[in-house]
C-alpha cells in the first residue's frame, strides 16, 4: 500500500479550512467598521494585491511557495474583485436582500451572483473541450461526452504555472459552489428547506471524504494543499447549508461577538502555515542534498 500522509493532509486541510471563517470575518469587519466608500476602495486594492500575488507566484521557485502564492492571491482576488464588487453594484442599484422573519438570510450581492451562470459555463466549455488536466470533475465530463475520443479532443494541458493553476482551481470551485448554493436556496427552484438541498449538502459532505482520501496519497506539500482546496470547498457546502438552517451559530458572521474564538482560529492558522513553510523548506533542502550526493556518486 502507498504511504498515507495523515499529518500532512490534516495540516493542509486545516490551513485551507481556516481561511473560510477568517475571510468571512474580514468582510464583516470591513462592512461594520468602514464607510461604504472606504470599503469599495479597500476591496479594489485587495483584489489588485491578490492578482499581483498570483503573478509573483509564477516566478518564485518551489512548488509549495507557488501554491501558497496562488492560494492567498486567489482568496484576496475573490474577496476583493468578486464578492465586494458584486456588493458595490448591489448597493449602487438598490438590490434588496432576501428577508425572512425580519432577518437577512441572503445578502444582495449573492442574489445577483446566479446571473453569472452563462459566464461560468463559458469557462467550463474551455476547460472541458480544450484542456487535459487533473480535475476529477472535468475528467468525468470528458469521459461522458467524448468517450474514446477524449485524448483527441482534449489532447494536451495548458501551460502549467502552479500559482495560476491554484488560483484558477480556487476561484472555479468557489464559483461553482456559490452557484449551486444559490440555486438550492432559491424558492423558485428548491428552497433552503427542500429535501433536495439537504441531499446536495449530504452528497458534498460524503464527497469531501472521498477527496480527502485522495489527498492522503499526496506526499508533497504543494500537491496536498491544492487537493485540500477541493476538499475544503466541497466540505464547506454542508457547513453553509446547516448554518443557514440555524443548526449552529456562524461565529464568523459576527466576529466582534466571538473575538476569542476568531483569534484562536487566526493563531492556529498562522502556526500551521508557519509549520508548513518550514517543513516544506526542510524537505526541499533535504532533496537538494540527496541530489548532490547522487550526482557525486555518479561522477566518482
Amino acid at each position: 500500500m502507498k504511504q498515507l500522509n495523515w499529518w500532512k493532509s490534516i495540516a493542509s486541510f486545516l490551513v485551507v479550512l481556516f481561511t473560510m471563517p477568517l475571510g468571512h470575518a474580514l468582510m464583516m469587519i470591513m462592512d461594520k467598521t468602514m464607510t461604504p466608500e472606504a470599503v469599495h476602495y479597500s476591496a479594489f486594492f485587495m483584489g489588485l494585491a491578490g492578482l499581483v500575488m498570483v503573478v509573483i507566484g509564477v516566478f518564485v521557485k518551489g512548488d509549495t511557495k507557488q501554491t501558497l502564492w496562488g492560494l492567498f492571491g486567489g482568496l484576496l482576488f475573490w474577496t476583493g474583485w468578486i464578492e465586494f464588487l458584486f456588493q458595490y453594484y448591489a448597493t449602487r442599484w438598490g438590490t434588496q436582500p432576501e428577508m425572512e422573519n425580519g432577518e437577512v438570510v441572503t445578502r444582495p450581492e449573492y442574489l445577483i451572483l446566479p446571473a453569472t451562470f452563462g459566464m461560468w459555463m463559458m469557462v467550463m466549455v474551455l476547460y472541458i473541450f480544450s484542456t487535459k488536466n487533473g480535475c476529477n470533475f472535468i475528467n468525468w465530463w470528458q469521459r461522458v461526452l467524448f468517450r474514446s475520443s477524449k485524448n483527441k479532443i482534449a489532447a494536451r494541458p495548458m501551460t502549467h504555472h502552479t500559482s495560476i493553476v491554484t488560483f484558477m482551481e480556487l476561484n472555479m470551485i468557489l464559483w461553482t459552489s456559490y452557484l449551486l448554493l444559490m440555486f438550492c436556496y432559491d424558492k423558485n427552484f428548491l428552497g433552503d428547506h427542500h429535501p433536495v438541498t439537504s441531499i446536495v449538502a449530504a452528497v458534498c459532505l460524503i464527497g469531501s471524504f472521498f477527496i480527502f482520501r485522495k489527498q492522503l496519497r499526496l506526499s508533497t506539500w504543494g500537491a496536498n494543499i491544492r487537493m485540500a482546496i477541493a476538499t475544503v470547498v466541497v466540505f464547506w457546502v454542508p457547513v453553509e447549508v446547516l448554518g443557514r438552517l440555524d443548526f449552529f451559530k456562524e461565529i464568523w458572521i459576527e466576529p466582534e461577538k466571538y473575538t476569542t474564538q476568531m483569534i484562536s482560529i487566526l493563531v492556529a492558522f498562522v502556526v500551521l502555515l508557519g509549520y508548513i513553510m518550514i517543513a516544506s523548506k526542510r524537505r526541499l533542502t533535504l532533496n537538494q542534498v540527496n541530489n548532490e550526493e547522487n550526482n557525486l556518486e555518479k561522477t566518482t
